[in-house]
């Protein structure tokens, strides 16, 4: 599974601009369903009507493939997008109508026939896929109950951070098991609210800024869903990819192992969230402190995904995606010199990496 990559050719993996080209007004509802949701609508209402519009976008396209010529195209394309955004003003039953009626029109064409029979086709096949989520979310729901009722998730958290009060690095490695392990039976909000309530004061206390540890503690309570065992968003994906959860779970964790990173470096640097500059700021300004720090991140992000895939220009060897991940974590382990050690580090692997592919290439 390590070298899955090495396996796939760019000519096997189909072209974004091209699908992109070829179904573009496909993205017209997620423009609406993001405008929804800045404009102040409940997510559950911004997503039925996402839902509600792509249906009319798919039995639109099955509608107009039937006339003939481009003006009566875009005529009947200016019509359907005034009635559908219509339902802003008059409410959604005029969607409801709409999608009726399309669907009418769609039993009386031969495209438009078989456009009904593949939505039922999928939402047939949709049901089917629900179900793993359906079940991981009551199993969610029940462990949710259990935490919150027995204060169980409050008790181990103030348990678990208490270790770390004397050091910083300790309390942030022991916060960010925490967030991890109440990120997988909670949602991201209350594991949010349970950490920042007991960890931000503390890291507070250790001189780190309150929006940084807040910021820590919430992408933690994020990218709990991408990690086993229960890794919520592997199981979103899993019907997309038609692949085992916890295969994509483990794939997702390995692919992100930058993302575990990244976060320490923005307590120890904190221009990276565009807090007040070190002593760098103060001596070069603190744009000069931004761009090391932004400059570090980057290279973390860089030699931690070559340890994770294990190809940068050519194919890395095991030995080297082991210097490569060392690297990644000198970016973060707080000792004199470990960030010139890294870097360091991180340019003879891509040196060396550079000088095997220039041996490899073919004269």
């Amino acid at each position: 599974a390590s070298d899955w990559s090495s396996d796939v050719c760019s000519s096997d993996l189909p072209s974004p601009l091209a699908a992109f080209r070829r179904h573009w007004h496909l993205t017209l509802p997620l423009v609406a369903l993001v405008d929804l949701l800045m404009s102040g609508y409940t997510p559950l209402f911004a997503g039925s009507m996402g839902l509600a519009l792509t249906v009319v976008m798919i039995l639109g396209g099955a509608l107009v493939l039937g006339l003939r010529g481009a003006v009566l195209r875009m005529a009947f394309w200016i019509a359907l997008g005034l009635v559908s955004a219509s339902f802003v003003k008059y409410g959604v039953n005029i969607l409801l109508l709409l999608i009726g009626a399309l669907t009418a029109a769609c039993a009386f064409t031969r495209g438009g026939r078989a456009t009904l029979f593949i939505c039922r086709d999928v939402l047939a096949e949709a049901a089917k896929q629900a179900l793993p989520v359906g079940l991981a979310c009551a199993i969610v729901g029940t462990v949710i109950g259990s935490l919150t009722l027995t204060g169980t998730a409050t008790i181990f958290g103030n348990w678990i951070v208490s270790f770390g009060r004397e050091s910083l690095f300790l309390c942030l490695v022991l916060i960010m098991i925490t967030s991890i392990v109440l990120g997988t039976g909670l949602p991201t909000i209350p594991t949010y609210i349970i950490t920042a309530s007991l960890a931000a004061p503390a890291l507070f206390k250790l001189g780190v800024p309150l929006i940084v540890s807040h910021m820590f503690v919430f992408y933690y309570g994020i990218i709990a869903d991408l990690t086993p065992p229960v890794a919520l968003a592997a199981l979103a994906a899993a019907p997309i990819a038609k692949a085992s959860p916890d295969e994509i779970g483990w794939q997702a964790t390995r692919i992100a192992l930058a993302g575990f990173l990244i976060p320490f470096m923005g307590v120890y640097e904190p221009t990276l969230m565009m807090q007040a500059g070190g002593a760098i700021a103060a001596k070069y300004g603190y744009w000069a402190e931004f761009s090391w720090a932004f400059f570090k991140a980057s290279l973390t992000i860089l030699v931690c995904g070559v340890a994770a895939i294990g190809w940068f220009l050519t194919r890395v060897s095991t030995p080297e995606r082991w210097l490569h991940g060392l690297a990644g974590a000198l970016f973060i382990i707080p000792f004199a010199g470990s960030d010139e050690t890294a870097i360091g580090l991180s340019l003879a692997l891509c040196a060396w990496n550079y000088a095997m592919w220039r041996r490899a290439r073919p004269a």
